[in-house]
């Protein structure tokens, strides 16, 4: 299973001698006991999440971030395996493996690349509760734009209802939250971020890769966040996206400013301190006329 063995089928297979020199040129490790994996291969997170069904059995399924990573979503990455094993089933930790008990209804479960993984709706709902915020919405973010845009609703609908549902209520209340603000449009985690980091300061949600047009129609810009009512643009400046990109972002400011837009920008240091962030869009709602409520 994608570089992933039992060592006693393995040895079934090809032999013990086999087995043991594979081991010890390298070309096999033992990840867990009785579980062999493929060197070449040991920090791929698909053979890792094989590795961890052969160890907890088939009652098992991947869930949590692993299951979103899996199913595409790779907001949020880490080495360690996430794993639900049905109340009933022996829940076996091991180091890089993170097995939660939990309920497991069949149609929770899906194939996927050969593995049992938790359908993307199971993995939303779970997340949402029991990730930090940020991670929560940069996932939900990338798992509603895997949708169409006209199935997007769908989906958050469906998430939605899981979490009414849900047998443990505890952070349903904050994923609801998180899950309507999401949009499916932020083209990075960052952007996902800002706009958490912009509802706790308190001010009204902004549109998310809010398009700008020439006079001809042409798409000319796509700003990070928008208040277009009131042409506020909150743009995010992350280093390693605009590194030498300077008097190329200076000019594209200068020109919305132009087209009457007033442009703000935010950095990674806002995410540890807003104060600044939180001033700067109080100032540019006052120059529109709006007082925000303190």
């Amino acid at each position: 299973m994608h570089g992933a063995y039992r060592q006693r089928e393995l040895v079934d297979r090809v032999g013990r001698y086999t087995v043991r020199v594979a081991i010890q040129h390298g070309h096999l490790q033992r990840i867990w006991p009785r579980i062999l994996i493929e060197s070449a291969r040991s920090t791929d997170l698909l053979t890792r999440a094989a590795a961890a069904q052969l160890l907890n059995g088939p009652q098992s399924a991947i869930a949590s971030m692993t299951a979103a990573a899996l199913h595409g979503c790779t907001a949020v990455t880490g080495t360690e395996v996430h794993q639900l094993v049905p109340y009933c089933g022996t829940r076996r930790r091991r180091v890089g493996l993170i097995p939660h008990n939990g309920w497991l209804p069949p149609e929770d479960v899906v194939e996927h690349l050969g593995l049992r993984v938790v359908t993307p709706v199971r993995a939303a709902t779970d997340l949402l509760c029991t990730v930090r915020a940020r991670d929560a919405i940069a996932v939900i973010d990338q798992m509603l734009a895997l949708h169409p845009v006209d199935l997007r609703e769908d989906f958050r609908a469906q998430v939605r209802r899981r979490l009414t549902e849900r047998p443990d209520a505890r952070g349903t209340k904050r994923g609801a939250r998180i899950l309507e603000l999401a949009t499916g449009r932020a083209e990075s985690p960052p952007e996902s971020w800002l706009l958490l980091e912009v509802d706790a300061l308190g001010f009204s949600a902004p549109k998310s890769n809010w398009p700008i047009f020439a006079i001809n129609g042409r798409e000319i810009y796509r700003l990070d966040l928008a208040w277009p009512e009131f042409l506020i643009a909150l743009e995010y400046n992350g280093y390693a996206v605009h590194l030498d990109r300077e008097l190329e972002d200076a000019r594209r400011a200068e020109d919305l400013r132009r087209r009457g837009w007033i442009v703000l920008t935010a950095t990674a240091d806002d995410f540890a301190d807003s104060r600044e962030l939180e001033r700067q869009l109080r100032e540019a709602f006052r120059v529109r006329g709006y007082q925000r409520p303190c």
